[in-house]
């Protein structure tokens, strides 16, 4: 297994040429997206039902389980990730097989990596309707798609863990949140917790999105972690 360290949206490529890994992978950290490479379907079966991830980008050619049968696991193990899967192979029969084991989408290698971002945002939209496009706490606004923060009519400047760890609060909006959950979202499957970096982040976002304005958005609850105001502050 191999890990990439990066933010936002969080994917798991589940692909056995070194390379074309490699390739997806950087690509994807480019964008702003913690990625998660498995090389066999095994591996991604049981990585998929440890961790939440938004995408998975499945290829069908792989050693021990090929991706169908990948796809099924996933599926029968209730992990219900949007999942793009990649082949050389394309025949009818075998996209209809795809999708019928429950993937989402297919793309036909050699395919551009425009497609395949496009295509992933694609199924994260139709697995996830509800999701607004800007997420509001108040006054508080952030653009998951620009990446970009505002209070009020004034953008905020946050680096990348910021962002990451500010959106996972936005989209729970009243909910009590664990260090360890604000973790797996901010950062990927290989980062070794760390007893105090959530604190760390909380404190420069506090800094950033409150004390400035005059507001407490971000409060703590004890014994449990954090939780973000629905009312941004206010």
């Amino acid at each position: 297994m191999k890990v990439w360290d990066n933010d936002g949206m969080r994917v798991l490529i589940v692909e056995d040429e070194p390379h074309m890994a490699e390739l997806i992978g950087r690509g994807l950290e480019q964008e702003g997206m913690a990625v998660d490479i498995a090389a066999t379907g095994e591996e991604a079966v049981e990585m998929a039902a440890a961790a939440d991830y938004d995408s998975i980008v499945l290829d069908v050619l792989l050693p021990g389980i090929d991706g169908f049968e990948t796809c099924r696991r996933l599926r029968a193990g209730q992990v219900w990730s949007p999942v793009l899967m990649l082949t050389a192979l394309d025949s009818v029969g075998d996209r209809v097989l795809g999708l019928d084991t429950g993937a989402d989408d297919y793309l036909v290698k050699p395919f551009a990596f425009a497609e395949l971002l496009a295509r992933l945002r694609a199924v994260s939209r139709r697995r996830e309707p509800e999701r607004p496009s800007v997420l509001e706490a108040g006054d508080l606004r952030l653009d998951p798609a620009s990446r970009r923060v505002w209070r009020g009519e004034t953008e905020v400047q946050l680096s990348s863990k910021e962002f990451a760890i500010l959106e996972t609060f936005m989209r729970r909006p009243g909910d009590a949140l664990t260090r360890a959950h604000l973790v797996a979202h901010a950062w990927d499957s290989s980062y070794a917790d760390s007893s105090n970096i959530i604190d760390v982040y909380v404190r420069r976002l506090r800094k950033k999105i409150d004390e400035p304005f005059g507001r407490r958005t971000i409060e703590t609850v004890r014994g449990a972690g954090y939780r973000l105001r629905g009312d941004g502050g206010a």
